[in-house]
């Protein structure tokens, strides 16, 4: 089961790792900024299908038999690797390549709403909540935990999807 987990574990974190990178070097311009999300999500989404694949392949290897608590626990550890790589790729992303991360994102964000025309109420409040957001960005291990956020919470669903899809019992 361990080679299983950390093999495809592996396999998925190379993927959103790959896709965090080219994402930097692609760098800001308007069809990334507005498609950008879309293509992260889908990279994590294809990263978190090998959690199908390795449970697929535990229940092979099984006799052709998995519980749900032990696709669920393969799926969950799949998805921690994964996770685990994005956020350290996005860590040394952020350190080294992008520190100014935060003040670009809150000015091109503050610029979007100022072109929405929000009013000036909700612009300010909406502006408190970015600044917020920057002040926690400046602990390392709130970024870690925001940055799990961003993905874990996915490999968590496919993982539990997974486990109920391919779970079967002994006949």
């Amino acid at each position: 089961m361990k080679r299983i987990i950390i093999t495809y574990g592996i396999i998925s974190g190379l993927i959103v790792s790959l896709w965090l990178m080219t994402a930097m070097f692609i760098g800001e311009n308007d069809t990334f900024d507005k498609y950008g999300m879309y293509l992260g999500f889908t990279s994590m989404l294809i990263a978190f299908a090998f959690v199908f694949v390795g449970i697929r392949k535990y229940r092979e290897i099984n006799g052709g038999t998995v519980t749900f608590g032990s696709a669920l626990r393969i799926g969950l550890l799949i998805s921690l690797i994964a996770s685990t790589f994005y956020v350290v790729t996005w860590m040394i992303e952020f350190h080294y390549f992008i520190p100014d991360f935060m003040d670009k994102m809150t000015s091109k964000q503050i610029a979007n709403w100022k072109a929405e025309g929000i009013a000036k109420a909700e612009l300010d409040a909406k502006i408190s909540e970015m600044q917020s957001w920057k002040e926690l960005y400046k602990s390392p291990v709130m970024v870690v935990l925001l940055t799990y956020m961003e993905i874990l919470p996915l490999g968590i669903v496919v993982s539990l999807i997974a486990a109920f899809v391919l779970k079967k019992k002994q006949a």
